[in-house]
């Protein structure tokens, strides 16, 4: 059988390094021998093996130290050791596995078990490396993308916000003279228009979320959803909503523009999605372990448990016939909670509304 490989053999005895030597090399591996730790850390500082076979009981330097040395060099910590160990010795091999040891073997070892061990632990290792490969890979390709869907982003919204523009300014200054279906033409392309920009602000921020690191401070709620009801104002009158208030807010921590888009999505779904005309109930109370919810009760059609199942997965959506969803909004929600400190979720009974909730750290 065909083997290759490269394998360091550490043993103060000379018969004990013969006698292994000569049997790998005869499988074809490659074999490098040392007799004390100090040579160890010589050699894997030149050449690294595949496997190391430490001997544990050495003089000056044990198997024990030696392989701790091992695993605190960046180069060399991966490797993996296999203790050999002679069955009338007694061993914390607890000890062992906690420096990093993969494998004992009892001496006098039994050449079929060292083999069987060391192509078991051969492949774990090509196996891990390919991970490890794949995963890097993997990774530049995610950073790839992300910056190209970043450039693109800012890209489109660019010429689609001067487009808006020119809506604004022509149905401000010549709706006077355009006949009627011109006019609902251009409020379709102006509303067409509006929902792209605010797709693209949801993949912005979803790419910012992942990477951003930012200062979470005490949270005015009361500003944050104040701010929230003025960018929903044109939607509140549009489904002629009504919105319920708490009298107080408790005082949270966390990143105010996150936590506005948090409230934005919540809010705004509970206007496409509530009841004839919505009725919209906000409410703070504390939650378990240092935190508040946040919630946002509707009264909707509410939500049967395999659609409650979707809710939070990127690019999925309810469907609900009158409102036309991206399916971004609840995912991105839950990015910038956890990354917050805190949880997201919902409650729902069918022909009962839903409560859409989050938390976050209370501010201590």
């Amino acid at each position: 059988m065909s083997h290759s490989g490269m394998l360091l053999i550490v043993d103060d005895k000379a018969t004990n390094l013969k006698m292994l030597f000569t049997y790998l090399r005869s499988l074809n591996f490659k074999v490098l021998v040392a007799q004390n730790g100090s040579e160890v850390l010589i050699r894997v500082d030149r050449v690294q093996p595949d496997i190391i076979l430490l001997d544990v009981m050495m003089p000056t330097m044990d198997g024990f130290e030696t392989c701790s040395r091992l695993k605190a060099n960046e180069k060399t910590r991966d490797i993996p050791v296999i203790f050999m160990t002679a069955r009338t010795e007694t061993v914390d091999k607890v000890k062992g596995f906690e420096l990093g040891a993969v494998d004992y073997i009892a001496k006098p070892v039994q050449q079929e078990e060292v083999l069987a061990r060391i192509n078991a632990h051969l492949k774990l290792r090509k196996l891990q490396t390919e991970l490890e490969n794949k995963n890097i890979e993997l990774q530049q390709q995610n950073d790839e993308l992300e910056a190209f869907g970043h450039t693109v982003a800012h890209d489109l919204k660019n010429p689609l916000t001067s487009i808006n523009g020119y809506l604004d300014y022509i149905l401000e200054d010549f709706s006077p003279e355009l006949d009627s279906e011109v006019l609902e033409v251009l409020q379709n392309v102006k509303k067409s228009g509006s929902k792209m920009v605010n797709i693209i602000d949801a993949l912005l921020l979803l790419a910012s979320s992942r990477h951003l690191d930012v200062a979470m401070a005490p949270l005015n709620m009361g500003k944050i959803v104040s701010h929230v009801q003025q960018r929903l104002s044109y939607m509140m009158r549009q489904y002629e909503a009504n919105i319920i208030m708490p009298s107080d807010w408790l005082i949270a921590r966390g990143y105010a523009p996150w936590i506005e888009e948090v409230w934005t999505n919540y809010i705004s779904n509970g206007l496409k999605y509530g009841g004839s005309p919505p009725l919209l109930k906000l409410g703070v109370s504390p939650d378990a372990n240092g935190y508040i919810r946040f919630w946002v009760h509707d009264n909707g059609q509410g939500l049967t448990p395999e659609q409650q199942s979707r809710l939070f997965v990127p690019f999925s959506r309810i469907g609900q016939s009158r409102v036309e969803g991206h399916g971004l909004g609840l995912s991105i929600v839950q990015r910038i909670v956890e990354k917050s400190g805190g949880q997201v979720g919902v409650e729902s009974q069918v022909g009962q509304g839903s409560t859409f909730y989050f938390t976050l750290p209370a501010n201590v």
